[in-house]
């Protein structure tokens, strides 16, 4: 079991991930607060710390090279000062930008959180949520089938901010299909049926309830078959993969099914676990391991994550060592 992990492992290194979808960048920034604004009643931050990082598909990038991987971040951002930081951020994570299309029409998604006393008061959003127009449609289909000719696998990273939509959705998973290449989704509700198709699809307990306007017990498997068994039928999707929190996960082919406890950890910050989850799981799938591991390492990858403050991507030596002593 342990050559097997390690060999597992090791393919990781190198495996090309093609993540089409939001890219975003988180703001922060920290400071006291010790008195209330005589403007308005708001309390007043005396800031001293600012910080950012790579948010939504870039997060997920994040991780497949924390694993070994290559990450290919294919997205739309604006051409404004946000667009600039996000290039540095890029950049200096050892990433390349070489396939996002940068557009005067959009705006560079930027979350900046405004954290006084350890708790956040306010977010602001700077961001376009409309799907993208024809032309960018184009371009980045163009940039898309480009790096698809070297990927081993394909994340599809949905946020709800434009980039992926109901008529570039299945022309992207068409062609990876056609290529060989498995499609893994991380969706959200608007275009949930778009989706039609993938291999893998990851919806949390909320999206698949919204999505298929069902209720689910989370803790009766049953439940979660009923459900699942209705997703793949109107999804045509090979593999499902739900994560549930507290209650774990829970993966289900047309050949078997797995739930897996939610290992008990010092929760610190959920923050960012499920880009971890998806991370590992599509680099499991361009690994053929099996949907029993798969699901088994990357509930564990989304635990030991939830240990750090803040979105931090996985340790692999971590995660092998933590995997090994359970005999995953």
């Amino acid at each position: 079991m342990s050559q097997q992990l390690d060999a597992l492992f090791s393919g990781f290194q190198g495996l090309k991930v093609l993540i089409v979808g939001d890219v975003m960048i988180d703001k922060y920034i920290f400071g006291r607060v010790n008195r209330m604004s005589p403007e308005a009643p708001v309390p007043v931050v005396d800031a001293d710390k600012f910080d950012a990082r790579l948010g939504g598909a870039g997060n997920v990038a994040l991780n497949v090279y924390a694993m070994g991987g290559i990450p290919i971040l294919c997205s739309v951002i604006g051409t404004d000062a946000e667009a600039d930081d996000l290039r540095e951020l890029i950049k200096k994570s050892g990433l390349t930008d070489r396939a996002i299309v940068y557009s005067q029409k959009r705006k560079t998604t930027t979350k900046t959180r405004i954290i006084g006393n350890n708790k956040q008061i306010a977010r602001i959003d700077h961001e376009i949520t409309s799907g993208l127009d024809t032309l960018d449609t184009y371009y980045l289909e163009e940039h898309y089938n480009r790096e698809l000719e070297q990927a081993d696998v394909v994340i599809m990273e949905d946020y709800n901010k434009g980039v992926l939509h109901g008529i570039n959705i299945p022309r992207l998973i068409a062609k990876a299909k056609k290529a060989g290449i498995p499609v893994v989704v991380d969706p959200k509700k608007q275009n949930f049926d778009a989706f039609k198709g993938c291999t893998l699809f990851k919806p949390n307990l909320k999206e698949i309830k919204e999505g298929m306007g069902i209720d689910i017990n989370p803790a009766n498997e049953d439940s979660l078959v009923t459900a699942v068994t209705k997703l793949e039928d109107r999804l045509q999707n090979d593999i499902s993969l739900l994560t549930l929190g507290e209650n774990g996960v829970f993966i289900h082919s047309r050949s078997e099914s797995h739930r897996m406890p939610a290992h008990l950890r010092n929760i610190a910050d959920v923050s960012g676990a499920g880009d971890t989850v998806i991370s590992v799981a599509a680099m499991c799938l361009a690994m053929k391991t099996s949907p029993k591991r798969l699901a088994e390492l990357s509930n564990l990858a989304g635990s030991l994550v939830c240990e750090h403050t803040g979105v931090v991507p996985i340790n692999p030596n971590h995660l092998l060592q933590e995997a090994k002593a359970l005999g995953i």
